[in-house]
């Protein structure tokens, strides 16, 4: 079994994107609220506030891998839905399909203009989360939205029984180094208040520069790869 495709979906900040990306994550954007720094591996649309002309228009700029279309709220939306995949798939390899309301999978295609369709699975968080069963996803490649690394792995060792784990995106890491300056671990910081979320200064005993963000997304980086590549090698 392969480690998904790991992806930092940040978007604007130029310094994260080349620290996510030289310790071995994809790069990715929520287009066009945000703009990419170096060529995008994922796409993303901004679900909140869609708009297809912009939206479409930088999927042709940026031919990314992979690209999400407008969120599947109500069935009401399927036909809309269809329609922003058939056309997004013109300048991607694989287009995300994000069911929210249970039993709709079953009327999405696998293939749309000869172009995989991967369904998304969005991660429960405050930002935003699925209702559908994960079973439903069952025999179909998945990408996993958003939430922290250990709720993504968490639900990886549920979904991978039946579903196959395409890619996983997020930027929760930055989220914590900006605000905390604190790092991911795979829960064995005991030494911290978080032992899975531990400050800078509880790791090293010192106070940090303004450098500390920067660093402390360093460390999650490079804890994030190595869990994933020691989970997949059990």
């Amino acid at each position: 079994m392969n480690i998904p495709n790991i992806i930092y979906c940040g978007g604007g900040n130029r310094r994260f994107a080349e620290i996510a990306i030289e310790n071995g994550f994809l790069y990715g954007a929520r287009i066009p609220r945000d703009k990419p720094h170096y060529p995008i591996y994922f796409a993303d649309q901004d679900w909140k506030n869609p708009n297809r002309r912009q939206y479409m228009a930088q999927l042709r700029k940026y031919r990314p891998k992979i690209a999400t279309v407008l969120d599947l709220q109500s069935l009401d939306q399927l036909r809309e839905v269809l329609n922003w995949a058939e056309e997004a798939s013109q300048f991607c390899d694989y287009v995300v399909i994000i069911p929210k309301i249970p039993f709709v999978v079953r009327r999405l295609p696998k293939k749309i203009n000869n172009k995989e369709v991967i369904l998304g699975y969005s991660v429960p968080t405050k930002y935003g989360a699925t209702s559908v069963n994960p079973e439903e996803f069952a025999k179909w490649p998945v990408h996993l939205l958003g939430g922290s690394p250990h709720r993504q792995m968490s639900i990886w060792d549920i979904m991978s029984k039946y579903s196959h784990i395409f890619s996983v995106d997020g930027n929760f890491i930055q989220m914590i180094a900006l605000r905390y300056n604190k790092f991911w671990t795979n829960g064995d910081a005991t030494y911290a208040e978080n032992r899975w979320l531990p400050r800078l200064d509880e790791a090293d005993g010192r106070k940090w520069s303004k450098d500390a963000p920067y660093e402390a997304f360093r460390r999650s980086c490079i804890n994030v790869i190595s869990s994933w590549d020691k989970k997949i090698d059990k």
